[in-house]
């Protein structure tokens, strides 16, 4: 009879820091679910960093926007868990989504190259680029990522 008092009592006690766990994962994931995602901050500063390049190049500070390019095209990216859960959303279209990180990377490359050698019209041309991959990425991505990750919250 003993025995089986123990084991009920061992049966509730790992019932309960099974409970307990799930409470803890489920309240982590909330709070993780509340805060705005790492990318939207390498996004942000992508953005500054574009700026500072059209203000740059306005005034043929071609130093300037050599020393932005490199910023612009190896970004900063978010952590590992966070670039699990975005490509798992991506899934099948994840290598569209890496090709136009490529196609930025490329092109800022490019355009950093140019402003090494005070080349305007190339540093344009290759700004265009980085713009045009942006937009193409921001319009096919940004608005389901933002329903996904956002909304639904």
């Amino acid at each position: 009879m003993r025995h089986i008092q123990t084991s009920r009592l061992h049966l509730r006690a790992t019932l309960c820091a099974a409970l307990l766990c799930a409470a803890a994962a489920s309240g982590a994931q909330t709070v993780e679910a509340s805060r705005p995602m790492a990318l939207r901050e390498v996004m942000d500063q992508l953005g500054r960093d574009m700026q500072a390049v059209t203000g740059a190049i306005s005034k043929e500070d071609w130093a300037l926007v050599a020393e932005l390019a490199p910023k612009i095209a190896r970004h900063a990216e978010p952590p590992a868990s966070e670039k699990i859960r975005i490509l798992a959303w991506l899934a099948t279209d994840a290598g569209k989504f890496r090709g136009f990180d490529a196609q930025v990377h490329d092109a800022a490359t490019a355009m950093g190259e140019a402003a090494q050698h005070s080349d305007g019209q190339a540093v344009i041309a290759a700004f265009a680029k980085v713009q045009q991959s942006c937009l193409a990425c921001h319009q096919g991505f940004r608005k389901p990522f933002v329903q996904h990750f956002y909304e639904k919250r």
